[in-house]
């Protein structure tokens, strides 16, 4: 069950819009908490398997995730699980669909944290509503994607 989904229409087409998100050592221009993204092992790329670090910030407060991509179809679909240690903690989903003048982009979010994880988790990453948060940010990243995707030269 999705916990969060926001979507935003942007006027580029879903290749490009594609491409940016699943370049994840971008996604810290994107994100106003992911502050980058490495790619870990082989592949280096967006395929099914790939794995790469998060660092995220919230304030003062620093922590990094391992993710795993679990579905990549060009134009159509970018799709990471997120694991800290042996815990899962979440479920990314990003889908792209031609609109009218471009792309509707959809953001999902899904919490996988066991619930006393989820309740540790709240003083060490500063978030009390990591699901209020999570929506806030993910508007500010399909916003900053958006700025990013109708550039010319993106």
């Amino acid at each position: 069950m999705t916990d969060v989904e926001v979507e935003r229409t942007i006027a580029a087409a879903p290749e490009k819009v594609w491409a940016l998100v699943s370049d994840v050592t971008r996604m810290g221009e994107w994100s106003p908490e992911t502050v980058g993204c490495d790619w870990v092992g082989d592949p280096k790329e967006p395929v099914i398997g790939a794995r790469f670090k998060g660092r995220n910030q919230s304030g003062w407060r620093k922590w990094s995730t391992v993710c795993t991509v679990v579905e990549a179809a060009a134009g159509k679909s970018f799709v990471f699980d997120v694991k800290a240690g042996p815990f899962d903690i979440s479920r990314w989903e990003y889908t792209f669909e031609q609109a009218d003048g471009g792309t509707r982009v959809t953001e999902s979010w899904t919490e996988r944290r066991p619930k006393l994880m989820e309740l540790m988790s709240r003083p060490i990453m500063g978030i009390s509503d990591r699901a209020s948060h999570n929506r806030a940010t993910m508007q500010a990243t399909l916003e900053r994607l958006a700025a990013a995707a109708e550039r010319a030269d993106a």
